[in-house]
């Protein structure tokens, strides 16, 4: 997977941007709010259709324009695929792939694989429960390709479930009903959500140990259910929770129990990281989960991803700087973000193309 170029028309802070990529690292470098950020948002765009900074997409279109255009070209499997998002509100976003339009997301999704490490993510322990779901929703739709579907099928149910809750007239056939499709659709996703954390667990406690030795990582996904269930199991498991719960559903008019409202919890030798990892731990557990989930994508897909790095450097001290430089491979595009080039060693910035950006421009 490489990403050839992009362009970028009214997105953010750039009104015209072309850029492409000649190297497989790539350092912007410039001051605070010059646009580095928008760029790789941009780029990670092209992969999720959403954002990892915002939630309407009219945000992303810049000031006093009516829409914005990404595009890029990238080379997947040796074929060159070309994706373009035009984000018009209040109509729905235009997705084309080859120059053709395509009407669902999942045909879009997919085609660009990143994995996204930024400041931010550094938080991800002492986030909210929705910011660890985002992030494993996305992490497994690059996995999965049924899993966006289902989960668009899940959140319409919820969703229709929510508003009959709303305004209740006591028909319990429709609410036995709903709970009927919403427990096959939550045992689809909460399956898929257990077998990924299982393999990325794996992989990510020994990313962990390379760090620190004497410290060991493991997961769990918290959902009052138990992870050794088939789909089939849990969707009955489900269903009775659901029938369980009714009651309370009804008063208090909201659907209270599906992966809608699930956590993941992780344990440094089997104590509570959230609550009592330092702040040296918390960072040493995210930066093994983005290196274990660059190389799980890599493993179930063939493709290698795309490394996107946000001023992140910045935050960790040399060990896990060099750590994370160290691990990413040579077949790995990396693309990085930084105000000055300090953090990184000459060795390290003899292949890296060195991008100077100002105002939304590149200079």
């Amino acid at each position: 997977m490489f990403l050839n170029s992009i362009k970028l028309k009214n997105f953010r802070n750039y009104t015209h941007l072309e850029h492409e990529f000649r190297k497989r690292k790539t350092l912007f470098v410039g001051k605070n709010a010059q646009g580095k950020t928008n760029l790789l948002e941009a780029v990670y765009y092209l992969s999720a259709l959403s954002s990892n900074r915002i939630k309407k997409d009219s945000e992303l279109i810049k000031f006093s324009e009516n829409d914005c255009t990404i595009y890029a070209c990238c080379t997947k499997s040796d074929i060159n695929v070309e994706l373009e998002v035009i984000i018009n509100p209040p109509k729905n976003k235009i997705l084309k792939v080859n120059g053709l339009k395509k009407n669902k997301s999942q045909d879009f999704l997919r085609v660009l694989q990143v994995v996204n490490f930024s400041s931010s993510d550094l938080m991800l322990l002492r986030g909210e429960p929705s910011d660890r779901r985002k992030w494993l929703d996305l992490a497994i739709c690059q996995i999965y390709g049924a899993y966006y579907e289902k989960l668009l099928k899940y959140n319409k149910i919820r969703l229709q479930k929510s508003n009959f809750l709303a305004q209740f007239s006591y028909n319990n056939g429709l609410l036995e009903a709903f709970n009927t499709q919403m427990s096959i659709a939550a045992a689809n996703i909460v399956y898929l959500r257990i077998k990924f954390l299982r393999e990325l667990e794996k992989i990510a406690c020994l990313k962990h140990k390379a760090v620190s030795p004497d410290e060991n990582l493991t997961f769990k996904y918290d959902c009052d259910l138990s992870e050794n269930l088939s789909v089939k199991e849990l969707s009955e498991v489900i269903y009775e929770k659901l029938a369980q719960i009714q009651d309370d559903e009804i008063r208090r008019a909201q659907c209270l129990f599906g992966p809608h409202r699930d956590d993941v919890s992780f344990y440094i030798n089997d104590i509570d990281a959230k609550r009592y990892a330092s702040q040296g731990q918390q960072r040493t557990l995210v930066l093994a989960l983005k290196l274990a989930e660059l190389d799980i994508i890599k493993e179930k897909t063939g493709e290698t991803p795309l490394l996107l790095l946000d001023d992140v450097l910045a935050e960790l001290d040399n060990v896990r700087q060099n750590y994370l430089l160290n691990a990413i491979g040579d077949d790995t595009q990396t693309i990085i973000t930084s105000v000055d080039t300090l953090a990184f060693d000459d060795e390290f910035l003899s292949d890296v193309d060195i991008v100077k950006i100002s105002n939304g421009q590149i200079i």
